[in-house]
C-alpha cells in the first residue's frame, strides 16, 4: 500500500501534464502549416500567375496569328517604300517687306525680301497633279517640288480653296511620276493605324504614325469646312500639305494642322474624301465652285431648344434669309429648323454648311424643316455662292 500511494497521488499530475501536452498539438501543427505556407505558397502562387500568363498568351496566340502579327511588322517597312516616291518636298518664295534701320527711307522705298519656305505635297496623278495646303502656296511667286529621286522641277498652281484649306500644283515629269491612290476617309474608324509623310522641320521624306484619335473635328471657327480627321502621328511645321495613309498605302488625308506651334500629341488632317472632291473640281473647273444657300444659322442650344419647342438640339436654326437667295426662293424663313439636307442628317450649322458647300450649283435637294414644331419639306435649287460668302 506503501508503494501505491505514490502512484496514486502522482498520477492526476501525470493526466494533467498530458492534457496540457495535448493542448498544444494543435498550435504546433498551425505552426507547421504556417511554416510550410511561408516556404511553399509563394512558389505555388508564381505556379498559377505563370500559367495564367502562358494562358494568356496562347488566347492572344490564337486570335493574332504569328503570320498576322509578322505582317503587321512588315507595314512599317514597306509602307515608306510605297508612299515614299508620290510624297513631295515643297519649296516656295515669297516678297515681303523688310523694315530695316532707317525708317525714313523705308517709308519712300521699302525693301522687299525674299522669304523662302517649305512644306509638303503628295502626288495624285501621273500627270504631275500634287494636293497640297492652300496656306502652303498662299501668296507664293514661285513654287518648286523635290522627288525622292533628287528631281527638283518647277510647279504651276492649278488652282486652290482657301475654305478648305487646299491646292492643286502640276509638274511636268516627263512620265516618271508614281501616284497615290485616294482612300476613303469615310471608311475609317477611331483606332485605326495611320501614317503621316511630309519633311518637318526639312527633314526630307519623314515618316511618323500613329491611330485616328476622333472624326468630325472641328478646329477653325472661320472655315466653312471644319470637320477633320484628329489623329496622334507626330506632324511638325513642314508636314502641311503631306499626305496621311492607311495600312494599305492609300490616302485617308492631307495633313494640315497642330495645336500651338510645335506637335503636341495632337494632329488634324483635311478627310481625303473632301480633298479628293476639292481636286476634281479644281481640274474641271478651275477653281472650286460650291453650292450656296443663302441662310444665316446658329447652333442650337438650350435656350432656342425651348423656345423653339425642339425635341433635342439637332440641327441649323435659321435666323436670317438673304434676299434674292434659294432659301428664300423655296420659302424658308426664320424660325425654321434645318435637320436633313436630302438623306443626310444636319446635325449643326457646320455640317449644313459641308452639305451646302458639296452640292453642285443647280441641284435639286430636298431639305426637311421643322416650323412650328411640325415637320415641313421643302425642295430648294443651289446656287453657285458668291464670292466672300
Amino acid at each position: 500500500m506503501d508503494i501505491s500511494q505514490p502512484h496514486d497521488a502522482s498520477f492526476p499530475q501525470q493526466i494533467e501534464q498530458t492534457s496540457k501536452r495535448s493542448s498544444h498539438l494543435p498550435l504546433l501543427i498551425a505552426i507547421f502549416v504556417v511554416l510550410v505556407g511561408v516556404a511553399f505558397v509563394p512558389t505555388y502562387l508564381e505556379q498559377v500567375k505563370y500559367h495564367q500568363t502562358k494562358g494568356e498568351i496562347a488566347a492572344v496566340n490564337e486570335a493574332l496569328p504569328d503570320m498576322n502579327a509578322a505582317a503587321l511588322g512588315k507595314i512599317f517597312t514597306m509602307l515608306p517604300r510605297k508612299v515614299s516616291p508620290s510624297a513631295v518636298h515643297i519649296q516656295t518664295t515669297r516678297d515681303v517687306a523688310f523694315i530695316g534701320n532707317n525708317r525714313l527711307n523705308n517709308l519712300f522705298a521699302p525693301q522687299i525680301r525674299q522669304q523662302q519656305g517649305q512644306a509638303s505635297g503628295v502626288i495624285v496623278d501621273a500627270d504631275g497633279y500634287i494636293v497640297t495646303n492652300y496656306h502652303v502656296i498662299s501668296g507664293a511667286t514661285s513654287v518648286s517640288v523635290r522627288l525622292t529621286d533628287g528631281r527638283v522641277l518647277d510647279a504651276e498652281i492649278i488652282g486652290s480653296d482657301p475654305e478648305t484649306d487646299l491646292a492643286v500644283l502640276k509638274i511636268d515629269g516627263g512620265g516618271k511620276l508614281i501616284p497615290a491612290a485616294w482612300g476613303n476617309s469615310d471608311a475609317l474608324e477611331v483606332g485605326e493605324l495611320v501614317w503621316a509623310l511630309g519633311n518637318p522641320f526639312g527633314l526630307d521624306f519623314t515618316l511618323t504614325f500613329g491611330i485616328v484619335s476622333a472624326k468630325d473635328r472641328s478646329v477653325n471657327a472661320n472655315s466653312r469646312y471644319q470637320k477633320y480627321l484628329q489623329t496622334d502621328a507626330a506632324v511638325n511645321p513642314g508636314n502641311s500639305g503631306g499626305p496621311l495613309v492607311n495600312m494599305i498605302g492609300e490616302i485617308v488625308g492631307i495633313n494640315t494642322a497642330i495645336i500651338g506651334p510645335t506637335y503636341q500629341g495632337i494632329s488634324f488632317a483635311i478627310p481625303s474624301n473632301v480633298a479628293k472632291s476639292v481636286y476634281e473640281k479644281i481640274l474641271k473647273h478651275g477653281e472650286v465652285i460650291s453650292g450656296y444657300l443663302g441662310v444665316v444659322t446658329v447652333i442650337i442650344n438650350q435656350q432656342v431648344a425651348t423656345q423653339l419647342k425642339l425635341p433635342n438640339l439637332q440641327g441649323a436654326a435659321v435666323v436670317n434669309v438673304l434676299k434674292d437667295s434659294p432659301a428664300e426662293k423655296a420659302g424658308i424663313i426664320p424660325g425654321d429648323v434645318i435637320v436633313k439636307w436630302n438623306d443626310e442628317v444636319v446635325e449643326d450649322p457646320q455640317a449644313l454648311n459641308h452639305f451646302v458647300s458639296k452640292t453642285e450649283p443647280g441641284d435639286k435637294v430636298t431639305i426637311e424643316l421643322i416650323r412650328d414644331e411640325k415637320p415641313v419639306q421643302v425642295e430648294v435649287t443651289a446656287g453657285k455662292r458668291p464670292q466672300g460668302k
